[in-house]
């Protein structure tokens, strides 16, 4: 079983429960997916940008990435409906959780300068996005390998009803906060 699982089990929803006072064990928030994105706006001018990009992709994940295409056309952007534009993974499970692991464990602390993640990025219902600019922070990717720097949006889904508890969430699953 997946280390993060355990700890949400056994440590993090009774102590949830009782802090925000549900006695509904299903009731108690939790993670519900993570989307991890990467929007590629070279592609639209040259290919040879979005394979790599996705093999990294699939590489930090461990799930093929989907291909995102534009939905209008605009001119300022030399941009084209239809074109491909970016690459989009939707964990779920055991995955998402082997994914956030490494996200918390390995692969924010190795981000240069951190001082912790913005407590301010919550979107209202719980949910929290965060961005990372390279992909070189993940163990996974080998940075001699790396051609070019991408950066990715990452997005955690919960089934919190407010800000203030899927902050108390994340917090006890270990997302480094800033104070």
């Amino acid at each position: 079983m997946v280390r993060l699982v355990d700890k949400y089990r056994n440590e993090v929803a009774p102590a949830l429960a009782k802090e925000i006072g549900r006695e509904n064990p299903l009731s108690v928030p939790r993670i519900e997916k993570v989307i991890v994105s990467m929007g590629i706006g070279r592609a639209a001018q040259d290919k040879k940008f979005l394979e790599p990009a996705a093999k990294e992709l699939a590489m930090v994940t461990g799930q093929k990435p989907v291909l995102c295409r534009a939905r209008k056309s605009v001119s300022n952007f030399k941009l084209r409906k239809g074109q491909d534009i970016g690459l989009k993974v939707t964990l779920r499970r055991r995955r998402m959780y082997e994914f956030l692991d490494r996200l918390i464990s390995l692969a924010i602390p190795r981000v240069r300068d951190f001082r912790g993640l913005d407590p301010q990025s919550f979107d209202g219902r719980g949910n929290y996005s965060l961005g990372l600019s390279e992909q070189t922070v993940f163990p996974e990717v080998d940075p001699n390998k790396v051609e070019h720097q991408q950066g990715m949006n990452i997005t955690i889904i919960t089934t919190a009803r407010n800000d203030t508890e899927g902050r108390q969430l994340l917090s006890m699953m270990g997302m480094p906060f800033r104070t």
